[in-house]
């Protein structure tokens, strides 16, 4: 596959967009990062769920954990969790503040072992999200609307056409964001057809507030 150039229409900056970051977005860069792929065509959006600790929103320490500044001691929990290192590209919190980790050019570490439209290694390829929230809870409507105008700007400065959870690439592993997350808002909220979902997802029509 051709390497996207940096002259490529879809991967020119816009508006929106300053280099590889969202110009609306907090910016606090991580150093778990790497480089993607040569030839790699970014067309995935795996979608996440997390809080730490778990069920306690609001707080500082999702930041700190994706910039290796954790106390580990500080929780119990997170002695479950010592010495991990992790990232992703985004994180939506509960009020709709989209905070950006990583250049969307770069590898995030947010997918682990994971296959997805007959590919592994969804690291190399997708874009990571991470939504403040509990697997199986559900998410507030400011993260909704949040999302889908990051889903639309992602699409204006990458290639992207698949959207899946971490439950979908990595079955058995992952279970997020889980029941809780209303596949079929965001679907008509994006209301277009370029958008490839999990068949699984949209069985129902989407939840009220």
């Amino acid at each position: 596959m051709k390497k996207p150039r940096a002259d490529d229409p879809v991967h020119a900056d816009t508006g929106d967009w300053d280099g590889g970051w969202l110009r609306t977005a907090r910016h606090v860069p991580s150093p778990n990062v790497g480089t993607r792929p040569e030839g790699a065509c970014v067309d995935l959006i795996v979608l996440h769920s997390i809080s730490l600790p778990p069920g306690i929103y609001g707080g500082p320490e999702v930041e700190q954990l994706f910039t290796n500044r954790l106390d580990w001691a500080a929780h119990p929990y997170f002695e479950q969790i010592r010495g991990l290192e992790v990232s992703a590209h985004f994180f939506v919190r509960r009020d709709g503040e989209i905070v950006q980790f990583a250049d969307v050019d770069a590898r995030a570490w947010h997918a682990g072992a994971s296959r997805w439209r007959g590919r592994e290694n969804c690291n190399d390829d997708s874009i990571g999200i991470e939504l403040e929230g509990l697997e199986g809870d559900s998410f507030a409507a400011p993260q909704y609307d949040a999302l889908v105008h990051l889903c639309q700007a992602l699409q204006q400065r990458c290639p992207i056409r698949h959207i899946a959870g971490h439950e979908h690439v990595a079955p058995g592993r992952k279970q997020d964001p889980g029941a809780g997350f209303d596949w079929p808002r965001l679907a008509h909220a994006l209301g277009d057809a370029r958008w490839c979902f999990p068949e699984c997802v949209l069985t129902t029509p989407p939840r009220d507030d």
